[in-house]
């Protein structure tokens, strides 16, 4: 079987949930004798192999603007992967739900993953929020497989659609040991801290936790990991808050400094809203964090109602959750020793990856040149 992979930044470059995934799905695709075309952002590499670990790299021109790069760079590598004779081809982002056309006229076999409810995001207000609900919808007229990472975003997009999909998850991190002796770089002790990781941006909710945290009379830090990657008046301003217990150490590329901070921290607060299986809370949870989050259907389907605690989307809630849980060690020790329990092997990169080729299986079943691995 030839496939190819279309709609993330590349690989192995990561810098997301999305590049994560292609990393994670196109190495062991290619340990099955599956021949992986994987198309990259070429901006975004300073050399261009053709091929690493296997996986086969098409490097990709786009236009240096955020709200066009991606469906520029996409429409070019749908146009490049039309005369290259793969069998199926793996889409990534709802935001290429229109160019689903561009195979369905051809004859090619398609699968997407949506990914999140995009046209709800803040940042995509006014023409960008119609644009990603339109791009949502073609994407479940277009292609042949529409693919969610959760049982809850399966619902939405039974609602909002009226069409079904198949829930294959994201797989969990393999976790390595930490270095405590690294939180001294920020002048942290174990267990000492709360911890939140990811980009500064408003549905991730880091400036409801901060106050929420601030109002609350606690010892403790909070850690703030990640930023935005341009000028923004939410992230500066929540940068500009003034505490010393709160501590803004921007990106962490490192990963053993950052296992350790998830590793060491007291709980780990997961305030993003949108999305289905997210892969900063499996990386909490590989770690064996305590974790506290958004009361959302999402997070809840994720924690499986009993694998962390929940608050609601206001500062006060926030300030109770943490004042609960710094008032019973016993109920942070408890989530800390029980939390990998919810790691169940729907968060399994190999059997996230066995699911894909599954149903490229039943996507060919009727093409009898490509050649399929065995279902396990």
């Amino acid at each position: 079987m030839k496939i190819a992979i279309i709609g993330s930044r590349g690989y192995p470059y990561v810098y997301s949930g999305y590049e994560t995934f292609v990393k994670e799905v196109a190495e062991r695709f290619v340990s099955q004798g599956i021949e992986v075309h994987v198309y990259c952002h070429k901006n975004l590499f300073d050399s261009f192999p053709k091929i690493v670990n296997g996986v086969h790299l098409h490097y990709v021109p786009t236009i240096e603007k955020k709200s066009l790069s991606q469906l520029v760079h996409s429409f070019l590598s749908f146009t490049h992967a039309l005369f290259k004779s793969y069998d199926v081809w793996l889409v990534v982002n709802a935001a290429n739900g229109p160019l689903g056309i561009i195979p369905k006229l051809m004859g090619i076999k398609t699968m997407i993953n949506v990914d999140g409810l995009e046209w709800l995001r803040p940042k995509w207000k006014g023409l960008g929020a119609k644009y990603f609900h339109f791009a949502a919808k073609m994407s479940t007229r277009l292609y042949d497989l529409i693919i969610t990472d959760a049982d809850e975003m399966r619902k939405v997009y039974l609602d909002e659609f009226g069409k079904d999909s198949k829930v294959i998850a994201y797989g969990a991190p393999t976790v390595k040991d930490s270095d405590e002796t690294l939180l001294s770089k920020w002048g942290l002790m174990n267990q000492e801290y709360y911890l939140i990781v990811g980009r500064l941006i408003p549905d991730n909710n880091a400036d409801l936790i901060v106050k929420g945290f601030l109002k609350h009379p606690s010892s403790k830090k909070l850690v703030i990991v990640g930023d935005v990657p341009y000028a923004d008046e939410y992230a500066d301003g929540l940068k500009k808050l003034k505490s010393e217990n709160l501590i803004f150490p921007g990106y962490i590329t490192d990963n053993t400094e950052l296992i350790t901070l998830f590793k060491h921290c007291f709980v780990y607060i997961h305030g993003h809203k949108y999305g289905g299986t997210n892969p900063t809370m499996l990386y909490a949870m590989a770690c064996n964090c305590a974790i506290m989050a958004l009361n959302t259907p999402f997070n809840r389907e994720m924690l499986d109602n009993k694998f962390g605690t929940f608050f609601d989307e206001n500062q006060q809630a926030v300030t109770d959750a943490m004042t609960l849980l710094e008032k019973d060690n016993d109920l942070v020790s408890h989530l800390r020793s029980h939390v990998s329990e919810g790691l169940t092997e729907k968060y399994n990169w190999d059997s996230v990856a066995q699911s894909y080729i599954n149903e490229m299986n039943k996507l060919l079943s009727n093409n009898k040149t490509a050649v399929l691995p065995e279902e396990k």
